[in-house]
């Protein structure tokens, strides 16, 4: 993977932090030691009670799981599903061994900092980086954990669309995504709650921070690989059908088995572990704001009531599925034909408006006149409620502005295809470009809208209760995005599930199998239908691509409206640290402030680039290798090669692991470059604004490029969609011009854009802990020094996501 020579100066930086760490330090308490408030017994009970909960929420999930399981399906099916699932295994397997190589580059750095810095007992220390752990597996194993229960339902799916039961197709699928989006939120709220509960109070705070800088970690290697993984196979399999004329699933094809491993890496791993991380890093910042910068007074009724809001939005996660589940079946369950899409809008909506509801009810119990006790929060409660509430309507809103750009049924998607009609590829690709750029605006307006309403509310917030109130509210808003996270969650997992249904349904040959009919009718009941199957597939696959869509814009806008909150953090830790207001330094008028812009977008185009071509490199050697072993001979078998395809699978591994080391190093290395390049060396205090610009341009340009990339990809995908299904003309002209735009917006909606969530909170988070080494006393004058270090190590990864991942040159 790296050559002796890169890993050497990689260990001697690392070595370089390791020999400060062991020398002597002076006693320093930095901001990031965060000590938590104390709970009173009442409000310790209710917490507790929460844990009940959530384990009553993991019990759902696995009911939901063995749900999906005991349905039946053909052993062909069966089979081609296990073998999916075990070169998942293998892939996630290799991503587990390199998750343990990157997490030393952390521990080193929050070792560093906690042990030396803060002159923290060694025994601290390592309960910190046993957070930090837990993080990354708490990202890992709900990885783990989606792509087995996915890969049980694709093969579920595919059989139900025999029975001519639409609604059945669509609940298993949606039954797989509520495991996965209610046991993600619950392991995650339980591992937060026993933080706030059991945790000496001294180390509860550095804990949040380590235990979310590992989920960070987790999830951001997770993401990157799994979209650089799962475009290199589906950009191979799908040229194949330019090249040779199959058909997309065609089993001769290598590329196919790679394909569906692909799905459930870009599509479920990545996915999952995003959620996991984007869930708790979200409550982590909200957290390190209520205890920087409200009222001590006031601090554990506020934290009380975060945590309550969540454990109450995953019953009404739950209620809303079960209530929608009824009305689907009252409209839907004796219907040949349906919009697949208009039961999970109804899902996200119904449970919007519930959570909602159970929003403000809460906050009157626990914040109002309901609580039995008279604070200055009483008459706030409703304020406090309806700026949690902006951020849950958010989340039902933007799903239904990113379908105005990505539905099937969209005026966009049909524009691509007429435009496709006429102009080929070239048309294709500028009119999806288009329904991006004006999606990233649209989008934009309504986060305008959204946070604008929350500065409103929160100006009714008293300076006595907390400073910068606005900041706080902007917090709330991603938490509220997130209050109904196992929805959201369920409804993007249903993607991958859809997605691998339709290429199992013919990777089984089960149409070819000897008096399949009667087999089917004695065996399972009922007289299969083929054609209207694969119609189903087809179908529920353009939804599944619609609300994996949906999914994207409110995951990213998390990070973003959360950043802003964690930033805050750092400023405050900048003021209380250096003894500045940071009026005087955040300022245009500052240098340093247009530098730290700057910076922010080159890195954020430079990442876009080089998970890019991680993906084009990848897909000329799958391509490659497909096109000299695929055997389309009349009398070359017609079933699946097990050897080739895991050929692919290596390759598709090799890049996957390649590209997003080159990438993660690269992001980790600016963090820290930048941050002691900010440091106040020699009094000065202006430098510190080029870091705090360099994490706001990160967020803001990240936003804007990832809606960009993530709906014209959308686009694309959907209106080949359109042009196989309901126009049915494979095979043409057209459908070439379709499958050529697709395969540009892969990467665009899978790989670069997905992945800018997970960095940007990595970097915000992991930032934070840089700057505070930055600006420490003790290490501050000798800041530079190592800024240039880790700025000569990050131009380096730069150089090499290009010039080592470049397309060979011919023999």
């Amino acid at each position: 993977m790296l050559d002796n020579k890169v890993a050497r100066a990689i260990l001697s930086s690392i070595f370089g932090l390791a020999v400060l760490l062991v020398a002597p330090a002076t006693a320093y308490a930095g901001e990031a030691n965060l000590v938590l408030p104390q709970l009173s017994q009442s409000q310790h009970t209710l917490l507790f009670i929460g844990i009940g909960v959530c384990i009553l929420g993991m019990l759902f999930g696995f009911y939901q799981f063995k749900k999906v399981q005991k349905l039946q399906a053909h052993q062909t099916m069966l089979d081609v599903a296990n073998t999916i699932y075990e070169t998942c295994k293998t892939y996630l397997i290799q991503q587990g061994k390199l998750l343990i190589i990157l997490f030393a580059f952390i521990g080193v750095c929050i070792a560093f900092y906690f042990g030396f810095l803060q002159n923290m007992p060694i025994g601290g220390v390592l309960f910190i980086l046993m957070w930090t752990v837990i993080g990354i597996l708490g990202s890992y194993s709900v990885a783990w954990y989606g792509i087995r229960m996915n890969t049980l339902a694709n093969s579920r799916v595919a059989f139900s669309s025999l029975e001519r039961k639409p609604l059945k197709v669509l609940n298993t699928a949606l039954d797989a995504g509520m495991s996965i989006g209610v046991l993600l939120v619950c392991v995650e709220l339980v591992m937060m709650l026993i933080i706030l509960l059991f945790v000496p109070r001294e180390l509860a705070g550095a804990s949040f921070i380590g235990f979310a800088i590992g989920e960070s970690l987790g999830a951001s290697a997770l993401r990157i690989a799994g979209g650089i993984f799962t475009k290199i196979a589906d950009i191979g399999a799908d040229l194949m059908k330019i090249v040779f004329g199959i058909e997309e699933d065609d089993p001769r094809n290598p590329g196919v088995i790679a394909d569906c491993t692909g799905d459930n890496a870009g599509d479920s791993i990545g996915p999952t572990a995003d959620g996991f991380e984007t869930y708790g890093v979200t409550g982590v910042a909200l957290v390190t704001f209520i205890v920087l910068a409200v009222a001590p007074e006031l601090q554990t009724i506020l934290l009380t009531w975060i945590f309550v809001i969540r454990i109450l939005m995953v019953i009404t996660s739950i209620v809303s599925f079960y209530i929608n589940h009824a009305v689907s079946q009252s409209r839907f369950g004796s219907a040949d034909k349906f919009d697949f899409e208009a039961p999970l809008t109804s899902l996200v909506w119904l449970t919007s408006l519930i959570s909602i509801a159970v929003t403000f009810l809460a906050s009157y119990y626990i914040l109002g006149p309901g609580s039995g006790q008279v604070t200055v929060l009483t008459d706030l409660w409703a304020i406090m409620a309806l700026i949690i509430s902006l951020g849950t309507l958010a989340a039902a809103v933007i799903p239904e502005v990113t379908k105005i750009f990505t539905s099937p049924n969209s005026t966009h998607v049909a524009e691509v295809v007429k435009a496709s009609r006429e102009g080929g590829p070239s048309l294709n690709i500028l009119s999806g470009m288009v329904a991006g750029n004006f999606s990233a605006f649209w989008i934009g307006l309504v986060f305008v809208g959204i946070m604008f309403g929350a500065y409103v509310a929160s100006m009714s917030i008293p300076v006595a209760i907390m400073s910068y109130a606005s900041i706080f509210a902007f917090g709330l808003v991603a938490f509220g995005m997130l209050g109904m996270g196992p929805v959201t969650i369920a409804v993007d997992s249903y993607g991958p599930v859809t997605d691998n249904a339709q290429s199992i349904y013919e990777l089984s040959l089960i149409e070819a199998v000897p008096n399949i009919e009667k087999d089917i009718e004695k065996n399972f009941g009922f007289k299969p239908d083929f054609e209207m199957s694969k119609y189903y597939l087809e179908a529920n696959d353009g939804a599944g691509n619609t609300f994996k869509a949906t999914a994207k814009p409110v995951l990213i806008g998390t990070a973003v409206v959360g950043a802003t909150t964690m930033i805050f953090s750092l400023i405050l830790v900048i003021q209380n640290v250096l003894e500045v207001d940071p009026a005087t330094i955040l300022t245009m008028l500052n240098p340093y402030t247009i530098l730290g812009f700057l910076c922010g977008g080159a890195v954020i185009y430079w990442f876009t680039g080089a998970s890019t071509q991680a993906v084009t490199t990848g897909a000329y050697r799958a391509v490659e290798y497909i096109k000299r072993n695929i055997n389309l001979e009349e009398d070359a078998d017609v079933k699946a090669n097990t050897e080739k395809s895991k050929e692919v699978v290596k390759i598709c591994t090799q890049y996957a692991q390649s590209g997003m080391f080159n990438i993660f190093i690269g992001i980790f290395s600016f963090a820290l470059a930048l941050a002691c390049l900010s440091a106040p060396s020699g009094g000065a205090t202006a430098p510190v604004a080029f870091f705090v610009a360099y994490l706001i341009s990160i967020a803001v340009i990240g936003l804007f490029q990832a809606v960009f990339m993530a709906n014209a990809g959308g686009c694309w995908d959907n209106a080949k969609k359109v042009v196989e299904v309901d126009l049915q003309e494979k095979g043409t002209a057209l459908h070439e011009a379709s499958v050529v735009g697709d395969t540009v917006g892969d990467p665009f909606k899978d790989t670069s854009s997905v992945a800018l969530n997970p960095i940007i909170k990595f970097t915000t988070l992991f930032g934070l802990l840089a700057m505070e080494i930055a600006i420490s006393e003790t290490f501050r004058d000798v800041a530079p020094v190592f800024g240039v270090i880790f700025l000569a190590i990050a131009v380096y990864f730069v150089w090499r996501s290009f010039y080592k991942m470049r397309i060979p040159d011919a023999e």
